[in-house]
């Protein structure tokens, strides 16, 4: 089974305005609102290409309700930590350029910090626990360590989607995938990329210091897949572009969807540039018809 873990959800409120003018008043003229989180994305693609998981995390008051209610419409399983506060609000403002507003998140409680880790204690050694996103405000820099010792005293696998020094603590502890894009990546290694061929020593950087696979999305150049066979690249799928959020944890579920399966990385990073584009050129998360659809579109070549 894979598990996803989304510590800080939200509702997503899409408002398009034609011509904003700040500092007086705007009408919208379309609103949109979906849950939102990381670990909620993937889970939600995962169920669109027909493969199951469970999302786990922490959610509250009406706002939460409304993500529950929207996971079991599209029949997600899930075992959410329910907390006393109310889950965050995200704003996602679409006018001449977009401009997102995210909220910090509610206040855990240790008792629900500990209600969470105990859904890990029934996790087994041929599970995947996707962890991924932001941290609420009161949760300790760490706590994503927390979670993968918990992992692995189950003996089962991890993928962390986060940056920083999150991401770069995760290492050593052998994450099966990790998927900063080209600036994420030159945060953590303070630097910066003029070309492919600058990127490629940091992405084997992040193999050498524990992960089974890395990938790094490079918007208009395509994605890179790092293994210990090979370096591969993506082509770029011409579309229109619709909509840059949830695509990098659309390419994540497309991955490990298919890997669950295969054990084929190449076959499961075509999966995942297809998911991860299908979004990009779809208002909410892709349909599994588009995604399939865009398959036969992607072609992978191996450049070391």
């Amino acid at each position: 089974m894979i598990y996803t873990v989304t510590l800080n959800p939200s509702i997503d409120y899409i408002v398009h305005v034609d011509h904003l003018k700040i500092g007086t008043l705007n009408r919208m003229s379309s609103e949109l609102k979906f849950p939102g989180g990381k670990g909620i994305n993937v889970s939600r693609i995962l169920k669109r290409i027909q493969t199951p998981s469970v999302a786990l995390g922490f959610l509250g008051g009406f706002t939460g309700r409304f993500i529950l209610d929207w996971l079991k419409a599209e029949g997600v399983l899930n075992q959410f930590t329910q907390i006393a506060a109310d889950t965050r609000i995200n704003i996602k403002l679409k006018a001449e350029s977009e401009t997102e507003i995210n909220g910090v998140g509610p206040h855990i409680s240790d008792k629900e910090i500990q209600n969470l880790k105990a859904e890990l204690d029934t996790i087994q050694p041929s599970d995947i626990v996707v962890l991924s996103g932001s941290l609420p405000g009161n949760l300790p820099d760490g706590f994503y360590q927390e979670l993968i010792q918990l992992i692995h005293k189950q003996g089962a696998e991890f993928v962390i989607d986060t940056t920083g020094d999150a991401l770069q603590q995760s290492l050593s502890s052998r994450p099966l995938l990790v998927k900063p894009n080209k600036e994420e990546l030159g945060e953590l290694y303070q630097t910066t990329f003029d070309s492919i061929e600058e990127l490629l020593p940091y992405g084997q950087q992040l193999l050498a210091e524990g992960a089974q696979h890395a990938i790094i999305s490079m918007a208009s150049e395509g994605a890179l897949l790092f293994t210990d066979d090979g370096v591969y690249q993506s082509n770029v799928l011409m579309h229109p572009l619709k909509n840059s959020v949830g695509a990098g944890d659309s390419m994540i579920a497309g991955f490990i969807g298919n890997y669950a399966r295969s054990k084929d990385a190449v076959e499961a990073f075509k999966w995942g540039v297809a998911c991860g584009s299908a979004t990009a050129f779809s208002d909410d998360l892709a349909s599994g018809e588009l995604i399939r659809t865009l398959l036969s579109e992607v072609h992978i070549r191996q450049i070391s």
